[in-house]
């Protein structure tokens, strides 16, 4: 299926578009668990819209990739996100915190981050689907690769979902495949996974919408209407869950809007909105995914009208000269579209084609996550590789599994637990060895520690270690560190892995902490 640039770009304006109706739309309610009764905006906007994370948070993904390209993954993300990101509450300010302290994706979105499994990261999905339309298995390796760098479990789960359904959207319309397709990406018995399917079979039952969403949140009970709420208006019959275990019910909502809805844009936003929590967030997600379907010029001009086309930022550092923020939403669909060509590469762009370029898109069975050997779970980890194991291995490990890719082969530095030591206790770590997959040679790696004073391995730090052909396995190694002797909190060894015959040749970091982890 081909995509024409005109269709790509009124699609892609529409997504940006309705991600700023609904965010205006449900700002003002965010944080109250209650039913409203929202018809419209409840603020004068004039034109000029009031900023909102769900939207200015990708502004700075836009211009990572712009500069990186497809090699962009959660490292790099990472870095834009400690220098451009302001924000230090809740699981931004635990993940920037895990940064400073150098622990890096994974490690940096689950270490003592009870928020870790919330709704910031869902909120990003939307830069991923319009830069890899009708392609959600990409869509959905980046989205995992963003989420990872402030979330884990629920909250990776929440973002992989709406990449790969938003992705999809743009060669999809029926809204029943669409949560189907976002469905096969992320694991059947995830909370966001029981949150949308609780959403559907509340409305097949026939139950209103408000009887919905007492069963989703009493399925999937999160904690995010409670802030700032009295206990004294809390509603009696709604479930208080686990603090910080909001994605769920958030997206079950917004489900929920999305069905009951009836394909119709307001009525489909305000009925996420009416049903309280994060309201913003449900809103703005709703309103990107319907705006990729309907295109901008199907979007009702009541809704777009008074908020013009203009984009306002408040969670952006934007004083540095190396950081350049859209302000209009013409801009940013013009940048998306720019970037597309590069990004996506040959063939699925043809640059060449009469009109300005097309994009190949999949269809039908093709944008479902593929089940047999190669089942995409795997975007749970380090991209789609030729070698299948490597995605099951590596699934099984997350969010304690660090990648690190040196073009003639690749180790992960697994730390199979939170990253702590206790004087006087064995540490073990794990690293696997493999030959990059555009390789068919085996080869041989020399390894050699460099460790603190204070600090010895169980065995020699020093080893070679064959690596076969990349389609014949891989090689695994266990490392025991003794720090009976180590007077200090931090211990931070490397790890110098060198190719053989070769020029390949990268360090692996390994950082422990002393203690445990708070949550």
């Amino acid at each position: 299926m081909l995509l024409d640039l005109n269709t790509y770009r009124d699609k892609v304006m529409g997504c940006w578009m309705g991600k700023n109706i609904g965010g205006t739309l449900g700002a003002p309610f965010e944080g109250k668990r209650r039913i409203f009764d929202v018809v419209g905006y409840t603020e004068e906007v004039n034109q000029n819209p009031p900023p909102n994370d769900d939207l200015d948070l990708q502004l700075v993904w836009l211009n990572a990739v712009e500069k990186y390209g497809p090699t962009v993954d959660a490292r790099i993300l990472g870095e834009y996100w400690m220098s451009f990101i302001i924000p230090d509450w809740a699981e931004y300010g635990a993940a920037k915190a895990n940064m400073r302290m150098g622990l890096v994706p994974p490690l940096s979105g689950h270490v003592g981050n009870p928020l870790k499994d919330s709704c910031g990261s869902f909120i990003r999905s939307e830069i991923w689907a319009c830069l890899a339309p009708g392609q959600p298995e990409m869509a959905a390796r980046y989205a995992y690769e963003d989420a990872i760098v402030d979330h884990s479990g629920e909250g990776v789960y929440g973002e992989v979902f709406w990449a790969a359904l938003q992705s999809a959207a743009f060669a999809e319309s029926d809204k029943w495949k669409l949560i189907q397709i976002g469905l096969s990406y992320i694991p059947d018995n995830c909370g966001v996974a029981r949150g949308v399917k609780l959403a559907i079979d509340a409305y097949r039952s026939g139950a209103n919408w408000q009887e919905a969403r007492k069963v989703v949140m009493n399925g999937v009970p999160g904690t995010f209407g409670l802030m700032g709420q009295p206990i004294s208006d809390m509603e009696t019959d709604i479930a208080i869950g686990e603090p910080g275990w909001d994605a769920p019910s958030n997206i079950g909502i917004t489900i929920i809007g999305w069905l009951y809805g009836e394909d119709d844009f307001g009525r489909s936003l305000c009925t996420a909105v009416n049903c309280g929590e994060d309201t913003d967030c449900t809103g703005a997600t709703l309103g990107a995914t319907l705006g990729i379907i309907l295109g901008r010029q199907a979007l009702p001009e009541e809704w777009t009208a008074p908020l013009g086309d203009v984009i306002n930022t408040k969670c952006i550092h934007n004083l540095s000269v190396t950081l350049s923020v859209p302000s209009t939403v013409t801009e940013l669909t013009e940048r998306v579209l720019r970037l597309a060509p590069s990004f996506l590469g040959y063939p699925i762009v043809d640059i060449l084609a009469p009109g300005g370029y097309t994009l190949q898109m999949k269809e039908g069975d093709e944008l479902f996550c593929r089940n047999d050997d190669r089942y995409s779970k795997g975007v749970y980890n380090y991209g789609l590789p030729k070698n299948p194991t490597k995605l099951r291995d590596v699934v099984s490990r997350a969010p304690y599994a660090v990648l690190f890719d040196f073009v003639a082969f690749s180790a992960i530095l697994d730390y199979r637990e939170d990253p702590f030591f206790c004087p006087g206790e064995a540490r073990t770590v794990r690293i696997q060895l493999e030959t990059s997959d555009f390789m068919n040679h085996p080869q041989w790696l020399e390894l050699k520690w460099y460790l603190p004073e204070g600090v010895k391995l169980a065995a020699n730090s020093t080893s070679s270690v064959f690596l076969p052909t990349y389609n014949m396995g891989k090689t695994e190694l266990e490392f025991t560190f003794l720090a009976d002797e180590f007077k200090g909190d931090r211990l931070e060894a490397l790890l110098d892995i060198t190719s053989r015959g070769r020029h390949s040749r990268g360090t692996v970091p390994v950082l422990l902490l002393k203690g445990t982890a708070s949550f």
